[in-house]
């Protein structure tokens, strides 16, 4: 006989992207935000979104869709994990207070909708080339770059997988 167990706590952090202006006034302010593919999560990852939440009191990470993802153009077999998946797995991160989703090729209206005092992207972004920034900065945030500590990438680990 199997036990069933109650959901994880760490999917009460999924947040559908229409919720996402309600729920994320209720999380401590200062809010930072961030976003990317977090396809096959390591540890650039973990480290830059524990860093991203340094900058504030809650992290909200918004998740390109699938079909938002291959846009992106890293290959036609990515993202290698569904966007359900991904989602879970970077909502079980102790860093991140909420996890949601856009299908479009930027989270611009996800930004918009819940206002972040910091937005944040890896140290591969410049300032100016990050996607609501200057929304962000006209309502009195900060934007920041955040330099990575591990010279790690998704795109890589699987090139590497593939050759061996």
């Amino acid at each position: 006989m199997s036990l069933r167990c109650p959901p994880p706590a760490f999917e009460r952090k999924l947040c559908p992207p229409e919720d996402l202006a309600r729920r994320a006034s209720l999380l401590p302010a200062p809010r930072v935000f961030t976003n990317g593919v977090f396809d096959i999560l390591h540890r650039g990852h973990a480290t830059y979104l524990a860093q991203a939440r340094g900058l504030g009191a809650s992290l909200i990470v918004a998740l390109n869709s699938d079909e938002s993802a291959r846009r992106l153009g890293k290959g036609p077999d990515r993202p290698v994990n569904p966007l359900v998946n991904r989602a879970a797995v970077v909502a079980a991160l102790e860093s991140a207070d909420l996890v949601t989703w856009f299908a479009e090729d930027t989270p611009l209206a996800l930004i918009v909708s819940c206002r972040p005092e910091v937005l944040v992207k890896g140290g591969d972004w410049s300032v100016e080339s990050i996607v609501g920034a200057n929304e962000v900065l006209a309502w009195g945030g900060q934007v920041q770059s955040i330099a990575f500590d591990h010279d790690l990438s998704t795109t890589r680990t699987l090139e590497r997988i593939r050759r061996s």
